[in-house]
């Protein structure tokens, strides 16, 4: 999935003037965390997503897993606001806020999204990108502050990307951009932030600082929700799952109870066996072909 980053706010944008702050949701009605539910999305008559149940604790890293194919990024889109779902019965709430009731100005203060592969073919630096982070908390025709720029600048310091501050988006590599679209969602200072695939193009190193910036901000208070490939990245690093197969939810609940073959083996279609990691006592999986 790629996304061109914009500079402009959208017209939902242009519609409210005045100070970006004066009508955000009180901080007391966001502390249930994620619930979603019913939530459906078809394309040319194909069902996607199918009356999905999903939540995500609050201050918890949880893992949105699943095969190719199973619906993790439509879903991550539609919690986002990004598509709409196509049954009016869905609900995504977020404590007492209803998220898709919400303008997008006023929703992008409350939560950020990571999309894989985002890209721009604007002349933008990696200092200009992270700062498109800070448009909702501010007023529309206001510049960058210097508060703007500090909040900016310790977003970049905290995936590793600070030294880059000056160059130019297009030439870095996909690594370096994943990590500088990770920036831009921490600039946006979120209480929920949606991921998908925060670990794609990076290496190994920087795959396990990216985990723990995830838990760093859910041991902050932030609720976190990542579309995660890699099982053991998910083992040893969340709270909470919820697997997803053919655009439904198989399973849900603390890594222990759903990481096991069970519920892994039909979902992926492989023998999995389930370890102890000696030094965390996190699951360690292994997994070999069905038959």
């Amino acid at each position: 999935m790629t996304e061109t980053l914009r500079t402009t706010p959208d017209v939902d944008d242009a519609r409210q003037v005045g100070d970006a702050r004066t009508d955000a949701p009180a901080v007391g009605g966001l502390g249930g965390g994620l619930e979603a539910s019913r939530v459906s999305w078809s394309v040319d008559g194909r069902l996607i997503l199918d009356g999905v149940d999903c939540t995500a604790p609050p201050g918890a890293v949880s893992g949105l897993l699943g095969p190719n194919g199973s619906g993790k990024s439509t879903l991550l889109r539609v919690l986002a606001g990004v598509t709409a779902p196509s049954a009016v019965r869905a609900t995504v709430r977020f404590g007492d806020v209803d998220l898709l009731g919400l303008p997008r100005r006023r929703r992008a203060r409350i939560l950020a999204l990571v999309e894989q592969d985002a890209t721009t073919d604007l002349p933008l630096t990696v200092l200009d990108a992270v700062l498109l982070g800070r448009i909702p908390h501010r007023s529309l025709l206001a510049g960058d502050s210097d508060a703007d720029r500090a909040a900016a600048l310790a977003a970049l310091s905290r995936v590793g990307m600070v030294e880059f501050a000056e160059r130019e988006v297009a030439t870095l590599s996909g690594g370096e951009r994943q990590r500088v679209h990770m920036a831009r969602a921490l600039a946006q200072e979120p209480a929920l932030i949606l991921l998908d695939e925060p670990t794609n193009h990076l290496d190994i190193a920087a795959q396990l600082d990216a985990m723990r910036v995830l838990r760093e901000l859910a041991d902050e208070g932030v609720t976190v929700l990542a579309a995660l490939h890699d099982l053991n990245l998910a083992a040893q690093t969340c709270d909470h799952v919820v697997v997803l197969s053919a655009g439904r939810v198989v399973a849900a609940g603390a890594v222990r109870d759903v990481l096991v073959p069970d519920v892994l083996d039909p979902v992926y279609g492989v023998r999995c066996e389930v370890l102890t990691h000696p030094r965390t006592g996190r699951p360690v999986l292994t997994f070999a072909p069905a038959g």
